[in-house]
């Protein structure tokens, strides 16, 4: 996300704090208080690709573009929904993970394994073609980060993602619980 907007010299450790502490990244327990640094704090433009609502309606409706969910596979079978008023998935989209991206340690699988991963699912689709969402646009991000990593073109994000998709009216593939709007 930053990298969207403008920051380049950005680096994510995979794993987080506790693999940090396992490779032998120094830390300690002090608090201590930060140094105001002067920087360019002016956003520009996302600068990643992005579909609107519209572009989705298209791609769910007349199958041109694989439209891949990242939530978990409760959330996208309409089991569970911990945060929208509806649950479910837009219809023709495949449900493929963030957590199918990591490996038993909470890391980044291999980038090799990544990438095979995503060639294979897609069949070396062109990224430009393929639009990645989540519930509300923030853990889509995880997938877009995947396939950087992986050496692939970054596919489109939706933004909106299920938030906006299922407050909209557009057709929704609901739980066997519920009933379509």
């Amino acid at each position: 996300m930053l990298r969207a907007i403008g920051y380049e010299n950005v680096q994510v450790l995979s794993g987080g704090f506790n693999a940090a502490l396992n490779i032998g990244f120094p830390s300690n327990a002090d608090i201590k208080t930060p140094r105001p640094v002067k920087i360019d704090t002016s956003i520009s433009e996302w600068q990643l690709p992005l579909v609107s609502m519209d572009e989705v309606k298209v791609a769910s409706e007349k199958r041109t573009r694989p439209i891949v969910d990242v939530r978990a596979k409760e959330r996208f079978d309409g089991i569970v929904e911990p945060l929208d008023l509806v649950a479910g998935h837009i219809p023709n989209a495949i449900n493929v993970p963030l957590t199918e991206n990591l490996d038993e340690f909470g890391g980044f699988k291999n980038p090799i394994l990544l990438r095979e991963k995503y060639e294979s699912l897609f069949e070396n689709l062109d990224s430009k073609n393929i639009i990645v969402h989540c519930g509300s646009g923030v853990t889509a991000c995880h997938t877009l980060l995947a396939f950087d990593y992986a050496g692939l073109p970054i596919p489109n994000l939706y933004v909106g993602s299920w938030s906006e998709w299922s407050r909209s009216g557009n057709e929704m593939i609901l739980s066997t619980n519920q009933s379509s709007n």
